[in-house]
């Protein structure tokens, strides 16, 4: 199995994260559009653009699956990725809704919905959920936790200030989807903030159990080759990734 993971920089190496845990890959290209990040300030016409040249860009590889790590992607141009791509795509949106239903039985549980502008203006979480009966939704847009994680912060005053001018109105949830593949960097401080008791919803996590359960995997790899490209620095994207995922 050779797998694409697609984001708009750093972030979904959060998601690779995940997938190597679970061993589920022979292959994972990595392709961040490090040059135009961020994508969730951006109009839906760019971001589709720029979805579709990553599309182009894998069919440089032969790939089996190509996931989408960026939620703004997954929200907006996951229709027209599939449109020209030659191997299925699956996104994350799709994916932290199922992760959601599964981890909340109760529908009436207050989820809170954290992600860039263009993911919650899109409000594709909410119409999932509100699909399938969850209507008690709080949505937040937290677009300078993107900044804030590419600078390697995860902790201490500023990210500190960052959650007291985003979250001083909201309601302590039971729930938060991480709508964003950066923000499960800074998860350990969120669960600080609001308490042990709300459940965090991880990209990373969600579609590996979301793989899980829609695909077969007889095999499992232990050591799968991993290649890591950018539109800009990409040497910069792979010190990262070394980092993050404690490879030697």
């Amino acid at each position: 199995m050779k797998l694409g993971v697609f984001d708009s920089g750093i972030g979904g190496l959060t998601v690779v994260k995940s997938l190597l845990s679970h061993n589920l890959f022979e292959e994972i290209v990595y392709f961040g559009d490090t040059a135009r990040v961020p994508y969730g300030i951006k109009d839906k016409n760019t971001i589709v653009r720029y979805a579709i040249e990553a599309v182009e860009f894998f069919k440089n590889f032969e790939l089996d699956l190509i996931i989408v790590a960026c939620n703004t992607v997954s929200a907006y141009a996951l229709e027209e990725m599939r449109e020209n791509s030659t191997c299925p795509i699956i996104g994350v949106v799709d994916s932290g809704v199922l992760a959601t239903v599964n981890a909340l039985s109760e529908k009436n549980s207050n989820i809170l919905i954290l992600g860039t502008k263009a993911t919650i203006n899109s409000k594709a979480y909410e119409i999932g959920l509100h699909a399938l009966g969850y209507k008690n939704l709080q949505t937040k847009a937290t677009g300078l936790f993107v900044p804030i994680v590419e600078e390697e912060i995860y902790n201490g005053e500023i990210l500190q200030a960052a959650f007291r001018h985003y979250f001083k109105e909201i309601e302590v949830p039971h729930a938060i989807i991480l709508g964003c593949t950066h923000f499960p960097l800074i998860s350990q401080e969120i669960q600080k903030y609001f308490g042990k008791d709300t459940l965090l919803i991880h990209s990373g996590d969600a579609i590996v159990e979301y793989l899980e359960r829609e695909f077969s995997f007889p095999k499992r790899y232990k050591n799968p080759e991993l290649k890591f490209f950018a539109s800009e620095n990409p040497e910069a994207l792979r010190n990262v990734a070394k980092k993050w995922l404690n490879l030697v």
